[in-house]
């Protein structure tokens, strides 16, 4: 995708019916969206779409390739893992460029997601992108450099953060942020490293989604509670939409 591609798309653009659910691992994201969009389907067309790297939805329709779907599925899950883990490391040439596919990749989910909207849709989205943090494990840019770094890392770390910048500016109607402490979110996903989630818990509740309408729900509080301010958030908006 090239510059004029994304220069073509009006900035700052709110794409209404989509409701963005982000938070750190451990603030039951996925269970969430998904008594959204029950929510969301009693009120017209509703869909669910996965945000982040191969994973979900887009991993399984991965698996269902012709004779290479499942090991491509596994190979580019690893690839993604391994990403995620980059943060604070410089990746060498081949593993930046690799990241970079994947960000142009997430370019082509939020172009569907923006026809679904377009379309007149209901859309619940597990992760959204932000340009604020680098790092795959808060959906910003994949990697950084330094001024020591070669010319075309530089390339493509200014390619990079111009993808990011252009999907910041396509905002959800609304983003439901679920915020949680690290030792919560540890006792929920033991197998997640604690010093992951105490850099995460931190961050999320930072970002702004470039000005976008955020909602913060204490993810600690019994699910019944959390699912109710999430519908209530939801039904307030489409009321104020349909007036």
């Amino acid at each position: 995708m090239n510059q004029s591609t994304l220069d073509a798309t009006p900035q700052n653009t709110v794409l209404k019916g989509v409701i963005a659910v982000v938070g750190c691992d451990g603030t039951g994201k996925s269970t969430l969206t998904a008594d959204l969009l029950i929510h969301l389907a009693k009120k017209g067309r509703a869909e669910k779409r996965y945000m982040g790297l191969v994973s979900g939805e887009a991993g399984d329709k991965i698996k269902q390739f012709p004779i290479i779907g499942v090991a491509l599925e596994r190979y580019l899950k690893a690839k993604a893992g391994r990403a995620q883990d980059m943060r604070k490391k410089l990746p060498g040439t081949g593993t930046a460029f690799i990241m970079h596919l994947f960000s142009i990749w997430r370019v082509g989910q939020l172009r569907k997601l923006m026809r679904l909207a377009e379309s007149g849709a209901l859309v619940v989205v597990d992760r959204y992108p932000q340009a604020e943090v680098t790092g795959f494990n808060y959906d910003g840019p994949g990697f950084d450099v330094t001024p020591s770094s070669g010319w075309f890392l530089r390339k493509l770390v200014t390619r990079e953060k111009a993808l990011y910048k252009w999907m910041s500016e396509q905002r959800p109607a609304m983003v439901i942020r679920l915020n949680i402490d690290a030792e919560t979110a540890h006792a929920r996903k033991p197998d997640h490293r604690m010093n992951e989630l105490i850099d995460k818990s931190a961050i999320m509740p930072k970002l702004r989604y470039n000005g976008a309408n955020i909602v913060d729900i204490d993810a600690r509080l019994p699910y019944v509670q959390v699912l109710s301010a999430a519908t209530s958030a939801i039904d307030r908006l489409l009321a104020q939409k349909s007036e």
